[in-house]
């Protein structure tokens, strides 16, 4: 198990520093095999929003990304404030860590799922981000303290590594799904008005709001024709 979790991570940096040389800003249209449909890659996945909403963001993250952490502070609360409190989008957060390059993202992984067997894992997941120089393990039940956590609970799900084959099978997904670095993002029409149309577009990078709001608000507007 360990072995092939090697090579999941080294495949992973592979894409990632291919990733690295695409042009700033990068965006495409995917119809790539495996990203025109990632709803079979959802299930269990931390979310956020209406189950019902028409459109999803899947975010493919690491907490100790710069790039995540600067769409963390920056770009998603104004995604939660706009699209997700108001019903028109669901977010997910899939789990990939590069150890490669991130040696404390993975237990920062496990720790934020820990906290969702609580009902905080978006508390943690805000709090990781909010704090990106202390993702050490010793600091992680000072984090879990912060967010209201039972922390023998917490403590005892992060020993364990309960989550661990979770994060492997998100990395899988990754690859799976074409991910070529972190942080990226998939839009995908949950409830097209034509079936046959499951438009997926990806973005990756750091983007601002704006073009988030310009992407979501077609893909809305697709779905309400």
């Amino acid at each position: 198990m360990h072995r092939n979790n090697s090579r999941l991570l080294r495949l992973l940096l592979t894409v990632l520093l291919i990733g690295l040389i695409l042009p700033k800003g990068y965006a495409q249209s995917l119809r790539a095999e495996g990203a025109e449909n990632l709803s079979p890659f959802l299930a269990g996945t931390p979310s956020m929003g209406d189950p019902d909403a028409r459109v999803a963001i899947i975010e493919f993250g690491d907490y100790q990304c710069p790039i995540c952490n600067q769409h963390a502070n920056q770009t998603l609360p104004q995604i939660v404030t706009n699209y997700v409190k108001t019903g028109k989008v669901r977010y997910f957060f899939k789990d990939t860590p590069v150890e490669a390059i991130h040696p404390q993202a993975l237990k920062a992984s496990e720790a934020a799922l820990c906290a969702g067997e609580q009902g905080r894992y978006w508390e943690m997941h805000d709090r990781l981000f909010q704090n990106p120089l202390a993702l050490a393990v010793t600091e992680l039940p000072k984090h879990a303290l912060a967010v209201g956590l039972d922390i023998p609970r917490f403590q005892q799900c992060l020993d364990k590594n309960a989550y661990a084959d979770q994060i492997r099978k998100d990395i899988q997904d990754a690859v799976k799904s074409g991910v070529r670095g972190t942080p990226t993002f998939y839009l995908q029409m949950l409830k097209p008005a034509d079936p046959g149309k499951n438009t997926v577009i990806s973005l990756s990078g750091f983007k601002p709001f704006s073009v988030f709001q310009q992407t979501l608000d077609r893909m809305l507007n697709d779905v309400e024709r």
